[in-house]
């Protein structure tokens, strides 16, 4: 099996900073036709602006996804830039820090909107699409017709107040991931999703900035000694996207250097 993604056509949300940002440029430099999503059209056009116009293999989409209209009229600009949908990654999410006892300020109807059912409502619109062209160009049944990739947290299986609206977040995108792989499996789409930790994401960036003490207290706390860069997650999520995974369906892939098998009450979270 093969590790390629060259010539597939991937949607990759979230995608104008950070680790979104990471993983859309690495599916662009091993020969992905690569759709940027992201509701900052400002930072979008400051990273990709000129690549997108180039008629190239960069296209770029801003809008609010947690919109149905979005997500259609995104999907629609995909399919007629590069005809079809083969990968989505669902990497637009948010981080928020929760106060327990206010219903007003715990965040977990906002994370729930837009980590969980964004995700979910551009994964099963997506899913349609590669359907139809499964349909369309009348491809023999039992078929791959598309990976679909959502990224989690090891937030999910730790316990911090402070993170109630995330974890929760993550727990649910975990088990969502699990659910559609079953419900998808049949149709030739695979769902997975990654859970990372200790990885230099935008808000751990920022967090570093005001905090910069935090470092050294992640690296500590992960086995592996550092925090790595985004693009060591997007390799995961190129396997999870590729043919080499083509009979793995419904896994939470964890790249954390080993941060989850310890439980560091103290370290700060991504």
């Amino acid at each position: 099996m093969s590790f390629s993604v060259s010539g597939k056509t991937a949607i990759v949300t979230g995608s104008a900073a950070g680790i979104g940002l990471a993983i859309a440029r690495h599916l662009v430099d091993k020969g992905a036709n690569v759709m940027f999503a992201d509701v900052d059209e400002a930072k979008l056009e400051a990273e990709i602006g000129e690549e997108a116009r180039a008629e190239g293999p960069i296209r770029m989409f801003s809008g609010d996804l947690t919109e149905k209209l979005t997500i259609a009229n995104l999907l629609s600009a995909t399919v007629d830039a590069f005809d079809r949908v083969d990968i989505l990654v669902n990497a637009n999410r948010r981080t928020f820090i929760s106060d327990v006892l206010s219903p007003e300020a715990d965040g977990v109807e906002e994370l729930w909107r837009h980590n969980v059912l964004s995700a979910l409502r551009i994964s099963q619109m997506t899913a349609k699409r590669m359907i139809q062209h499964a349909q369309r160009a009348e491809l023999e049944p039992g078929t791959m017709l598309g990976s679909i990739i959502n990224l989690s947290s090891i937030a999910a299986q730790a316990t911090r107040p402070e993170l109630l609206a995330y974890s929760m977040a993550a727990a649910a995108t975990d088990q969502m991931t699990r659910s559609l792989a079953v419900a998808l499996a049949p149709k030739g789409i695979r769902v997975n999703a990654v859970a990372f930790g200790s990885v230099m994401s935008a808000s751990l960036q920022a967090a570093l900035k005001d905090n910069p003490g935090y470092r050294d207290e992640i690296a500590e706390a992960t086995p592996l000694g550092r925090i790595a860069a985004p693009a060591e997650l997007a390799e995961a999520v190129q396997f999870l996207a590729s043919d080499a995974a083509g009979f793995v369906t419904g896994q939470i892939l964890t790249v954390d250097g080993g941060r989850g098998l310890l439980d560091v009450v103290g370290a700060p979270s991504h």
